[in-house]
């Protein structure tokens, strides 16, 4: 019988893409309580790989636009910003803009709900 032990390495290796862009209009007021950020009209959700790219996105989002950071984890690559829906918009579309002009990336289709 064969005892022998196999180990397998796994990397991860993000590609540099905006995995997830999805606007929603006018959310339930109960959903920026259940997240324990800030009312807005407008909330924007972003995923980016690598996920450290959410700091780049975040400057981008506040320079754009009239909108402010509602959250960012640099480790999972997740960000939301808050706004009016046409300034959520407007600084998802400059995040998506420059990050595949600039940076090359992959962008994401800006969905709506």
């Amino acid at each position: 019988m064969n005892d022998e032990k196999k180990r397998f390495i796994q990397e991860f290796v993000p590609g540099k893409q905006v995995t997830l862009s999805h606007l929603i209009a006018n959310p339930d007021p109960d959903m920026f309580d259940k997240l324990g950020i800030q009312h807005a009209g407008a909330m924007g959700i972003l995923t980016l790989t690598p996920s450290e790219t959410v700091i780049i996105a975040g400057d981008i989002a506040t320079k754009s636009a009239d909108v402010q950071i509602g959250f960012l984890d640099r480790f999972t690559g997740s960000l939301v910003i808050i706004g009016s829906v046409s300034s959520v918009e407007m600084a998802m579309e400059e995040i998506n803009r420059f990050l595949s002009e600039t940076l090359k990336f992959t962008p994401s289709q800006i969905t709506k709900s």
